[in-house]
Formats: structure tokens, C-alpha cells, sequence
């Protein structure tokens, strides 16, 4: 696998001055780029204004690629833009970043949606992909929602980005959730957690136990800051992540994103990228 970032985890350098940005994380080393755009109602593209083909002729200049996209929200709206300016700017696959879930059928209606935008996506040479937090691994009728969207969309349309850090906070081994998932991983996000919060990484028995509501509100509410940390300066088992995801997966990158550091984001892509050097079975 190829390693690539999230530009996420440079989102206030992006917010600041996305071109510049963009710029400077690939001087930084990382060529494979993978974008997130909240706002596709307002703004079909990465965001910040850029257009199509002026973010293509600075992909270009720099050497680095467009992977994919975080696009939210994916709809009836916003598709048939979002589409047109990710086919002219070389994207592979579009991204959900994450449903919510109240029970089983919201999870079987999801799986119809995705199955729905991915057929579009397809007609447009681009493969969706559904990105997971914690609240998948919710149990609903005896199964997590994550097994009931895996057996309820189309292999041929939907594939999945595993994000590993979330999956093990909803209580996985994240490298067996790899070989169980197969070639339905198209991309892994990385991260590590830090080893001081050890016993808080399960925030999803509480939920289940409970029957707790997510949403996105409650999620950012338990979700501490200080739990997440730079690759290899915490206590995931990322060498065994690549070489699941080498030996089972269909993924041809792992992407860092860091979603919060107590660091200046450009240090922290740094830091993860010197150590992301020290694991086999990655290029660059």
C-alpha cells in the first residue's frame, strides 16, 4: 500500500490557504491526497472555491495525486456536481464519512442510499466508499450495523474505507476486522491511540448496553481530544493493520488522518510520517 493523508489533518493550514497547503504537504512527502469537503450544498469541490482544473494543475505541478474525497452531504442535490468535478479533477473513489443509526432499518434505508449513489458514482468511472466511526459497530436485531450495510450493498458499487482507530473503539480487533472484511476494503485510515487513556478505547458497550442514541452531537461530547496521538507514538498495532490490509484487502492506500494533536498539524504529519517509515509492507 501507498501511504497518503487526509487533508483533515491540515485543516486549518487548508482553511488558511488550501493551495499553499496542498503545496506544502507534498513538499512534506505525502503525494497521495485524499480531500473532505462538508459543504458540498454550497460548494461541489474540495472546497475553499477551488475549481476543477486549477486544483488538477497543482496536483500536477507538484507531483502528487487526488485519491479521494470525504463529500458531505452525498445526495440528489449535490451528486451530479460533486461527480462531474471529481471525474475532471482524476478521483478513484467518493467518500461518506459516516451515517447515524436509531435501529436496523435506518441501517438497511443506508445501505439502499449507498447502493443508490454508488451506482451513479460507477456510471462515472468513480467507486463510492462508506467511512466508519464507532457508531457502526452499534447491534441492532443481534448485528452491527457494519455487518448489516457489508451484506446489504452491492460489492460492485460499494466498498468500504476502514478507518482502524474508530473500528477499535467500537470494540474490534481492527486488524481481524480487515481479514473479515476482505476485499471490500478499498482504502484504511491510520491513526494510534495514546497509551495513558488505555482503559477508555471501548466507547461502544456503554452505547450498546444502553441503547444509547448517537448522533453526531453525542459523539463529539464523549469523544476526548487528548485520545488520539501521532502514528507510532501510541499503542496500535499498525504493522499488523498493513500487512492485513496487504495480504486480504483490495486497498491500495493507507491514509493518515489525524483528526485532533496537541501539536502544530504540520509537525504532526511529520512526526507520523518518520515513524509510518519504520513499518514494512508501505511506499511512498
Amino acid at each position: 500500500m501507498k501511504v497518503g493523508i487526509q487533508l483533515y489533518s491540515l485543516r486549518n493550514h487548508m482553511a488558511e490557504n488550501p493551495i499553499g497547503a496542498i503545496q506544502t504537504v507534498v513538499k512534506e512527502g505525502y503525494r497521495y491526497l485524499e480531500a473532505a469537503n462538508h459543504n458540498a450544498a454550497q460548494d461541489s469541490g474540495v472546497g475553499f472555491g477551488i475549481s476543477a482544473g486549477d486544483l488538477k494543475k497543482v496536483l500536477e505541478d507538484a507531483g502528487a495525486h487526488l485519491v479521494s474525497a470525504h463529500i458531505a452531504p452525498l445526495d440528489d442535490q449535490t451528486l451530479g456536481p460533486v461527480l462531474e468535478y471529481y471525474r475532471e479533477a482524476g478521483a478513484k473513489y467518493l467518500v461518506v464519512p459516516a451515517y447515524f443509526y436509531d435501529n436496523r432499518e435506518d441501517a438497511l434505508k443506508s445501505a439502499e442510499t449507498l447502493n443508490k449513489i454508488g451506482k451513479a458514482c460507477s456510471r462515472a468511472g468513480i467507486l463510492l466508499l462508506y467511512h466508519n466511526h464507532f457508531q457502526e459497530f452499534q447491534i441492532f436485531s443481534g448485528e452491527t450495523v457494519f455487518e448489516t450495510l457489508m451484506k446489504n450493498t452491492d460489492p460492485a458499487l460499494v466498498g468500504f474505507e476502514l478507518d482502524t482507530y474508530w473500528a477499535m473503539r467500537g470494540g474490534n480487533d481492527p486488524a481481524a476486522l480487515l481479514r473479515r472484511c476482505g476485499k471490500r476494503v478499498r482504502l484504511i485510515h491510520q491513526k494510534d491511540y495514546p497509551a495513558a487513556y488505555k482503559d477508555k478505547i471501548n466507547l461502544i458497550d456503554t452505547v450498546n448496553e444502553k441503547g444509547i442514541r448517537l448522533d453526531m452531537t453525542y459523539m463529539m461530547g464523549i469523544v476526548d481530544k487528548n485520545t488520539f496521538t501521532e502514528i507510532g507514538t501510541g499503542i496500535m498495532n499498525i504493522q499488523d493493520i498493513i500487512t492485513a490490509g496487504n495480504e486480504v484487502c483490495q486497498a491500495d492506500y493507507i491514509i493518515l488522518e489525524q483528526d485532533f494533536s496537541s501539536r502544530d498539524e504540520l509537525e504532526s504529519i511529520r512526526i507520523s510520517m518518520d515513524n509510518f517509515k519504520k513499518f514494512n509492507g508501505i511506499q511512498w
